[in-house]
């Protein structure tokens, strides 16, 4: 059996098992779409400056925020959850004792993964679109934020590997991955807009990590605003590091 027939059975596996779930499916594709609702339901009855001299509505704005979002869901949260679960019941040993090489099944993973956050990005565009009237990316700007959406999707998918080295057990998985995430969310202006006059230390801390650069880049992307390159860079960086932790300390067996 070569590579790709392997592959191919390893995707039909995964795919197999996530909508087996149907709960955490369910919650998966929900929860982007539940916070569009609220947050424009709150926020979304003004406009909002995203670079100089580009301004959007909000509808608009939370419709790209929740897009990156939906990408972190599936790519980091699922991945690093799902792998901590399978590592306690043993799933990942004795995964490892079959004929299955490890890079197939990490690649199936990562497949799925983009493929889930692919289609969320497109239902919470749609939805945004249908409901909101919210500005769909064209041309460049398309090209943009699809870049954006593959290099984020990808680096995440590496950070939920890496994050998983430091998760002791499946019990303490949902919350390690919740802690190290939502504040985040909120200090990088996926959920509440976040303007030059945000206290420094809260500006610094969004800088240094790359949810900030993820969201500005798919915000940029989508609204047809200055695009930074250097946003996907520093993504890339980070999902570069998580690929080093992961090949050196990510472990097959339950851990003691």
């Amino acid at each position: 059996m070569n590579a790709a027939t392997m592959l191919e059975n390893q995707l039909k596996y995964v795919n197999k098992a996530f909508w087996r779930n149907p709960a955490s499916a369910f919650f998966t594709f929900a929860f982007p779409l539940m916070f569009l609702v609220i947050f424009t339901s709150l926020l979304g009855q003004h406009s909002i400056t995203i670079s100089a001299g580009h301004t959007i509505d909000v509808s608009t704005y939370y419709v790209a925020s929740m897009a990156a979002y939906a990408v972190i869901s599936a790519c980091y949260n699922n991945i690093a959850i799902g792998l901590a679960i399978q590592r306690d019941s043993g799933v990942l040993k004795r995964t490892r004792g079959t004929p299955i090489p490890s890079s197939i099944y990490i690649m199936g993973r990562l497949v799925h993964a983009l493929f889930v956050a692919v289609i969320l990005v497109v239902i919470t565009a749609a939805y945004g679109k249908f409901f909101y009237h919210a500005s769909l990316p064209t041309g460049t700007s398309l090209m943009e934020f699809l870049v954006s959406l593959i290099i984020g999707s990808l680096a995440f998918c590496s950070l939920g590997f890496a994050i998983t080295c430091v998760i002791p057990n499946a019990d303490a998985a949902p919350a390690v991955v919740n802690a190290s995430i939502l504040p985040l969310l909120f200090l990088s202006g996926v959920f509440i807009p976040i303007s030059s006059s945000a206290p420094a230390w809260m500006l610094w801390v969004a800088r240094v990590f790359p949810v900030r650069h993820f969201a500005l880049s798919m915000d940029a992307g989508f609204a047809g605003a200055t695009f930074n390159w250097m946003d996907v860079v520093i993504v890339a960086a980070w999902g570069i590091g998580g690929f080093l932790v992961s090949a050196r300390f990510f472990t097959w067996e339950p851990k003691r």
